[in-house]
Formats: C-alpha cells, sequence, structure tokens
C-alpha cells in the first residue's frame, strides 16, 4: 500500500491541506510528526536521526543491479488517464530489481482522471504479491505550469507552440527531478507515459554502456520531441521514426543561431529552422548493432537514462533559451558543456504511441465508415435472404432469357427447313396456283 498522510484515508496529500501542514510554508506542524521543522519550532524539537551519505558510492556502474545501485524513475503525465494503463504493463515487466527502484510523478495542467487512475494504479502494483513486484519508494507531486496547449498531435506539434511548450515542459521536469532525487540515487530515468513497447531490459541495457547521457534510436515523425521509431497503420507503410530531438550539431545550425533572437529557440522537423543535422533517426538500421554507440548533442526526452551525478553538478533541464535550445535538447547542449558523455543508440528501437495527425484521423474515420457500412448491408442480407432471393431471380431471370432464345433458335430452324429440302416456300407455293397453265 501507498503511505496515508491524511486521515481521510486518501493515498495523495491534497493541494492546500490543512490538517497537517502550515497554509503558509508546507512545514509539517501536526503534533504526530516526529519533526517540527517550522522555523518558529519550540523547545520540544528533537532531531533523532542524523543521516550521513557518502556521494562517492552512487556515481553509477555498468552494472547497478548487482552493486544494488538505486534508479529514480520520472515521470512527467499532463492529461495521461488513457496511457497509464499501460504504463503500468511495463511496470510489471521490468526486469531490473524492483526494489531497487523508486518512482516519481509529476501531475500537471489535467482536468482529466489521470491523477485517480494513477493512484489506483500504484496501489494494485504494490499490493500485487507476485515476488518481487513492489518498488521502493514512490512519490506524486502536483504542480500546474499553466500549459494550455490542448493534447492532440496537431496542437502540440504546431511549430508556433513549440517555444513556450517547451519551456513549461522544462520547468515541469525540473520540478519533478529536485523534489523526488534522493542522495542515494545512483540513476535517474526519464521515461514518457505512452511508450507502447520497449524491451524489459531496457534499463540494464542502457546502463551496460556506462555513459553519463544515454537514450534509444532517434527518429523523424509527428511529434518531435522524441528519438524514437514508432508502428504504423498499412497504409502507411507500417512504420516511421516518431522523434527528431536526438542529433548531433551542425556548423549550418550554429550559423542559424547566430541570426536569432536572444529568447528563440531552435526545434527540429520544421521548415522554419533548416539546421541540416545528423539524426539518430535517419541512421537506423533494423538489422544493425543495437549497442552501437553515437556521440550526440541533442537528446529526445522519451527514455533518458542519465546518471544522478550529472544533476548533481548542476545540469538540468533549461527552462529558457539556452544556446537556442530548451528542455531536453538544451539539458544534451549543456551536458556536453560540461564534458560529460551524452550518446544515442541508433539501432536500439523503443516504439511509441501511434498518434494520428487531424488528417490521418478523418481518413481513418472515413475508412471505419465505410467498413461499417458495408458491414451493415451484409449483415441486412444475411438476416433477410436478400442475397438468396437476388441470386434466384437472377437465375429465373436466365434461365427464361435461355428458353426464349431457344424458342426463336427453333423457329428460325424450322423456317429454313423446307428451303434445305427443296420444297417451295408457301409464300412460292400461293403463286403457283394463281398462274394460268
Amino acid at each position: 500500500m501507498l503511505p496515508t498522510y491524511s486521515s481521510s484515508g486518501s493515498k495523495v496529500v491534497p493541494r492546500h491541506h490543512s490538517g497537517g501542514y502550515a497554509a503558509s510554508n508546507g512545514y509539517p506542524r501536526n503534533k504526530d510528526f516526529k519533526f517540527d521543522i517550522s522555523p518558529h519550532r519550540g523547545d520540544d524539537f528533537q532531531l533523532e536521526t542524523v543521516r550521513y551519505y557518502d556521494l562517492s558510492n552512487v556515481q553509477g556502474t555498468a552494472r547497478g543491479w548487482e552493486r544494488e545501485e538505486r534508479i529514480l524513475l520520472c515521470v512527467p503525465l499532463r492529461e495521461a488517464e488513457a496511457h497509464l494503463p499501460m504504463f503500468f504493463s511495463h511496470l510489471h515487466n521490468f526486469t531490473y530489481p524492483h526494489h531497487l527502484i523508486d518512482l516519481a510523478f509529476l501531475v500537471s495542467d489535467s482536468t482529466d482522471r489521470t491523477l485517480e487512475v494513477l493512484t489506483e494504479g500504484l496501489e494494485g502494483l504494490q499490493a500485487d504479491e507476485a515476488p518481487g513486484m513492489s518498488y521502493g519508494e514512490i512519490s506524486i507531486i502536483e504542480k500546474d505550469f499553466g500549459q494550455t496547449v490542448n493534447q492532440d498531435a496537431e496542437s502540440r506539434h504546431g511549430f508556433a507552440a513549440q517555444a513556450s511548450r517547451r519551456k513549461l515542459m522544462a520547468q515541469a521536469r525540473n520540478w519533478l527531478l529536485t523534489a523526488a532525487l534522493r542522495p542515494y540515487h545512483s540513476w535517474v530515468y526519464w521515461r514518457d507515459v505512452d511508450v507502447e513497447t520497449a524491451p524489459f531490459t531496457i534499463l540494464e541495457d542502457l546502463m551496460r554502456h556506462n555513459k553519463d547521457v544515454i537514450v534509444p534510436i532517434s527518429g523523424q515523425g509527428i511529434d518531435k520531441d522524441t528519438d524514437v521509431w514508432r508502428p504504423l497503420p498499412e497504409w502507411l507503410g507500417g512504420e516511421q521514426p516518431y522523434d527528431l530531438n536526438s542529433w548531433q550539431e551542425s556548423e549550418t545550425a550554429l550559423a542559424l543561431a547566430d541570426t536569432l533572437d536572444e529568447d528563440a529557440v531552435i526545434v527540429e522537423g520544421y521548415a522554419e529552422y533548416a539546421t541540416w543535422r545528423p539524426h539518430l533517426a535517419y541512421l537506423r538500421d533494423p538489422y544493425g548493432d543495437p549497442d552501437m554507440e553515437m556521440e550526440i548533442d541533442g537528446v529526445g526526452g522519451v527514455s533518458i537514462l542519465a546518471k544522478a551525478r550529472v544533476f548533481r553538478y548542476g545540469v538540468h533541464f533549461p527552462a529558457f533559451s539556452f544556446e537556442k535550445h530548451a528542455e531536453t535538447e538544451g539539458f544534451g547542449k549543456m551536458a556536453r558543456l560540461m564534458d560529460f558523455s551524452v550518446v544515442g543508440l541508433p539501432h536500439y528501437t523503443i516504439w511509441h504511441l501511434y498518434e494520428p495527425s487531424e488528417m490521418e484521423a478523418e481518413k481513418r474515420a472515413a475508412e471505419e465508415e465505410e467498413k461499417r457500412q458495408q458491414e451493415m448491408e451484409k449483415k441486412i442480407q444475411e438476416e433477410f435472404s436478400f442475397g438468396d432471393a437476388k441470386s434466384q431471380w437472377e437465375k429465373d431471370k436466365e434461365a427464361a432469357s435461355s428458353m426464349a432464345k431457344e424458342k426463336e433458335k427453333q423457329g428460325a430452324d424450322s423456317a429454313e427447313q423446307p428451303r434445305k429440302s427443296g420444297r417451295p416456300s408457301r409464300e412460292v407455293e400461293e403463286v403457283s396456283h394463281g398462274v394460268d397453265t
């Protein structure tokens, strides 16, 4: 079960909770708490425990599961109710020891049941009696950032919304990280909630490279925020890259950056910014070595594994224009600037949930409507035997037509027979009878 923080039985601390927290500063004031860390504490203040952490032991290694290195799994959520069941199926399947993974969620700017579904899913996950299923510490954080861009593909990925949207996304990531990162975490793993399929061993697979920052395959697609391929319907060719945010810097892009305003944010995949950067997406080979590495400067945010020390040194997700980039791409640039290793795996593929554009959605809706009409007509024909009646009518019509043609043929044969036998026709006989011999 998740820890209970209020007497109402809720597993999530509600906003503006007044039962145990001061309304002004959030410090515990309730006498039931062991610690009173209010700046206005009284004489009864006691510090029971002093914890000592040696951060040299949490640097992150290539085989962290053997050294019991803890991972902080961070998941930003917004209007994510529909995707959470799929996400929890992934949580069940991770092969990295679950007790070494702490979960942290930030729910922001949501009007659906994201928070309720998340809480229910976590309670079910922690109550699972299967060996090794329960996770470590779980944090749920609520914070709105005023994000007003709709979550549909057309709105989220329109060029005009990119700069402001990504700056707010950077704020959300930073709030989540700073609230959840503990001194005992060796790694931080960022994961989008709408990843459809990924190897169960992804944490170990990425960790084995022992890089400061590492991401799976990059790609090009409708969603320009991540570097992940996605399966598509057959009528769209079956698959296409999903994101262009993992890339190597180019001289063209650097020259472009020099011409832009101070607050400008370059985003990939738009005609407005032709950067000519090499993208991981275009290097994908389905038969390539999944362990092949490529140094990159920009980073996509769907699946990032980073050593916790990267953040402790001050690297973050810029919520402003940092070298003309923001959020995960700015994070990659900042990490490189501070001499951390940043690599991508162009042949290691995870699949993102298919997000149709408005045009694709209309096409699919038209196809589904046509299919529905065909199925309805077929059902009506089967129920009322219209198909059999029509078939029998066609058979009768053909039979009648054949009989008529046969009679015409017989009549023609009868008229032709006298000529063949040498006998004159009736008209000839009548004329002959009228001649005076």
